[in-house]
């Protein structure tokens, strides 16, 4: 009997691609006891409608919709623990994945491999499908820094096209951080033992509908992973985001108090000006980047940007109150420092996490 197997595709405004991702899975995997379980993040454009239309007339169709919670990665982690199945792959919702190498990636995991995947940066494979030169650029930066950060064994870590057995998922799926865009260096990087990798080229196709959702944001995330990856997990993946954005709020500070100074502006009034402008960039920041799942939309944002502003405020006065008090009792003063703005860093992302971003 043939292995079975589940195909996972994660969904946000895909409605246009799902007729053609089943048509497009009939023909490729003739021959084979497959499934196809569609994981939409509530897309408000009726993916979720379109695909159980066609599951009414196809068993073979599934539809997961979440509501509430949002993301790649964790769209995939829920799409895989739902299947029974002997081989699970995963699958970009875009059409722009060449279905056809699923044969071939599930032989390559028949015949010993752990993890098969699709790359289009091995011989006859090709990224011509990328659709634009700023694309081709963000994606090899995040090739080559996944390479020198990790070491991991592939040519094309940020593939989101592999297949694995279930079970080996399974086992791995406790470890992954569920976070971001690109799950499976998550799963390469989750591996207490380093992998059998097989890698199958496959040429990376134009997106026929909708919208890419792979930005510089994106790939922040990204970094931000990896980041986690190499503390091992001893911080939340989203306190080490919040903490990046809260660094970069300090550079555009001290940018705008220089360019107010030199403008003829009090020091008072330049840096009162230079911290306003860094909450509202840190908090249009942490909007996109470290709560991209559950960011704020229409008049939430400015509620929201009311209350971050409160909250940093507090945070600032925490900071100083602390630092003082530890200077006052000899401690060195870039420790005392140190030490005030770390505190001050936790108050802001316990706080923000609690008022600004719940969860709803």
């Amino acid at each position: 009997m043939s292995s079975t197997l589940t195909v996972v595709v994660p969904c946000y405004n895909e409605r246009e691609n799902i007729s053609p991702m089943v048509t497009a899975l009939d023909t490729a995997l003739v021959g084979l006891p497959w499934e196809v379980v569609f994981v939409d993040d509530n897309s408000p454009d009726g993916t979720a409608d379109t695909a159980r239309e066609i599951a009414r007339r196809d068993q073979r169709v599934r539809c997961i919709r979440r509501v509430g919670r949002r993301g790649l990665s964790s769209a995939v982690i829920e799409g895989a623990l739902s299947s029974s199945a002997d081989y699970v792959a995963v699958i970009d919702g875009d059409m722009q994945h060449d279905e056809t190498r699923i044969p071939l990636m599930l032989a390559a995991c028949e015949q010993g491999a752990e993890l098969a995947i699709g790359s289009r940066h091995v011989a006859g494979g090709e990224s011509a499908g990328l659709s634009s030169p700023f694309r081709e650029k963000l994606s090899a930066a995040g090739i080559g820094l996944a390479r020198r950060l990790t070491g991991a064994p592939v040519n094309d870590p940020m593939s989101g096209f592999f297949l694995l057995r279930r079970d080996l998922f399974e086992r791995l799926a406790a470890r992954l951080n569920g976070q971001g865009f690109k799950i499976l260096l998550d799963l390469i990087l989750a591996s207490p033992q380093q992998l059998k990798i097989v890698e199958i080229p496959y040429k990376f196709r134009p997106r026929a509908a909708g919208e890419s959702k792979l930005d510089a944001l994106v790939m922040a995330q990204f970094a931000g992973m990896l980041v986690d990856k190499l503390l091992g997990g001893a911080l939340p993946l989203r306190f080490i985001n919040f903490a990046l954005v809260g660094a970069f709020g300090v550079l555009i500070n001290l940018v705008v108090l220089q360019l107010a100074t030199v403008a003829g502006l009090s020091f008072g009034v330049a840096q009162t000006l230079g911290t306003v402008v860094a909450m509202v960039a840190n908090f249009q920041l942490n909007n996109q980047l470290t709560y991209r799942t559950q960011r704020l939309k229409g008049r939430n944002v400015w509620r929201g940007l009311a209350l971050f502003m409160v909250v940093c405020s507090l945070g600032a006065f925490a900071n100083i109150g602390i630092a003082r008090a530890l200077y006052a009792e000899n401690t060195g003063g870039l420790l005392a420092g140190f030490v005030g703005a770390a505190i001050g860093v936790v108050w802001n992302y316990a706080v923000s996490a609690t008022l600004v971003w719940r969860a709803r």
